[in-house]
């Protein structure tokens, strides 16, 4: 089994540091970064491998004739472009699996392309230190499977990979389901954290917990509204049980606001406003949290 990494972010180094543990690993960015990479573990203790990279100079020395999955690891506003360079080198046949955040990019790409098309969503936590050295910030887990269910030996092998590489993985037939419920934990966590920049542990503080309750329990209508039930724990627990797993970790639109990159806002938050706007629901909370964020990016911002 071999992997393609698509997008050297802190999610991709991760995945791709554990991977290469116990499989032919392959990175991909548009830009060069060291071949020799460290991974800094939850428990402190660095890793140091050897990484093959490719940039799109050197797209055509990949080799596919044992290429098990594509892992498509790239922000969800440029996952559409970054499959578009890679994909000309690759049988159409190739699976991928989806890693964005939101639910916009996972099922416009699964209706467009011929071959297998998995999505995974995790709460595994990780951010990059440079552009040689990744922290795994908190365990999570990971949950991988096909919006309609299909695929599921695939989605077992793959899951058995990731659990394999220390990240433990399940294959699901429900991962539509599971996606908005990352939705839901992203929509309450990267927003307020992005705008005090802070790590996740610190919205715990009593002057923040109320805001993180008000995004939570407008989140709550909307996933009512949009029929999606409710994880075991109910939404809030599930919140709150991230915020703590992950104490440390800069979440990715923190990262993104200190890089002063473009933000998933819109991939994160727009489903839920939809959802709201065509039930008839108020969402000021999340409304403002993404015209904050809109504002932030457009031409000539403070």
């Amino acid at each position: 089994m071999s992997h393609l990494i698509v997008g050297p972010g802190a999610m991709g180094r991760l995945l791709a540091l554990r991977l290469a543990e116990r499989h032919p690993v392959t990175l991909f960015g548009r830009r060069s970064l060291s071949h020799r990479q460290t991974l800094t573990t939850p428990e402190g203790e660095h890793h140091h491998r050897s990484l093959e990279y490719l940039t799109p100079d050197s797209l055509d020395e990949l080799d596919t004739s044992r290429l098990t999955a594509v892992h498509l690891v790239t922000k969800a506003y440029s996952a559409a472009a970054a499959l578009s360079t890679v994909a000309p080198h690759l049988p159409s046949d190739t699976p991928l699996v989806l890693w964005q955040n939101g639910f916009d990019v996972q099922p416009r790409l699964t209706r467009q392309r011929q071959g297998p098309t998995l999505c995974a969503t995790t709460t595994e936590g990780a951010y990059s230190n440079g552009d040689n050295s990744t922290v795994h910030a908190g365990h999570g887990r990971t949950w991988i499977g096909h919006l309609d269910g299909l695929h599921p030996e695939l989605a077992a092998a793959l899951a058995d990979a990731l659990t394999g590489a220390g990240l433990p993985a399940q294959a699901v037939d429900n991962i539509r389901i599971r996606l908005w419920h990352k939705l839901a934990v992203n929509a309450a966590i990267n927003p307020l954290v992005a705008r005090f920049r802070i790590p996740n542990g610190q919205l715990r503080d009593p002057a923040l917990r109320p805001m993180v309750d008000a995004v939570i329990e407008e989140v709550e209508a909307i996933m009512a509204a949009a029929a999606i039930p409710p994880p075991p724990q109910g939404f809030p627990a599930m919140v709150w049980d991230v915020v703590a797993a992950t104490a440390d970790n800069r979440a990715s639109m923190l990262q993104d606001i200190l890089a002063d990159r473009p933000t998933e806002h819109d991939a994160i938050l727009m489903p839920l406003l939809h959802v709201a706007r065509e039930n008839g629901l108020e969402a000021p909370k999340l409304a403002a949290l993404h015209h904050q964020l809109e504002a932030r990016q457009r031409p000539g911002r403070a």
